[in-house]
């Protein structure tokens, strides 16, 4: 398990350093989009440090794929609902996404879209590549039973 939580303090601190570079883009993009003007210190240094926290655990969450134990069903459900909860956090609490049923419902509905459609292209990846590497066995199988 200190294996686990060592990987998973790694994979955090390269992610976290992604944060702030993330936030940049984000807050020029708004800013080029006309929804924001200035932003005070505060907004700042509050963006600066949930988006370093965010990126923390969405690159330390990754260490859950390499669990054997784990179930990979519910490795990708942990991942899933740990980001969700933290991605709905920072968007709230920076102000990203206003508190109320709608709006909350809304980014649950895109988030889950999202974390599908990424899973169903990581999915159709895998199994091409598996169908292609089983193929090249046979090929190999084939050719030294000959």
């Amino acid at each position: 398990m200190k294996r686990y939580a060592l990987e998973f303090f790694r994979r955090g601190m390269i992610a976290c350093g992604i944060g702030p570079f993330v936030l940049a883009v984000l807050y020029l993009i708004l800013q080029r989009q006309g929804a924001i003007d200035a932003l005070t210190v505060d907004e700042v240094c509050r963006g600066i440090f949930s988006l370093s926290a965010l990126a923390f655990v969405a690159g330390g969450m990754n260490v859950l794929y390499q669990i054997e134990r784990l179930p990979l069903m519910a490795a990708i459900l942990i991942h899933g609902s740990v980001l969700y909860v933290s991605y709905l956090a920072v968007y709230l609490l920076n102000g990203w996404l206003q508190s109320g049923a709608a709006p909350i419902l809304i980014f649950s509905a895109v988030f889950a879209a999202g974390y599908l459609a990424i899973w169903a292209i990581i999915y159709s990846v895998m199994k091409r590549n598996t169908a292609r590497i089983n193929e090249a066995l046979r090929k190999m199988q084939h050719a030294a039973a000959e």
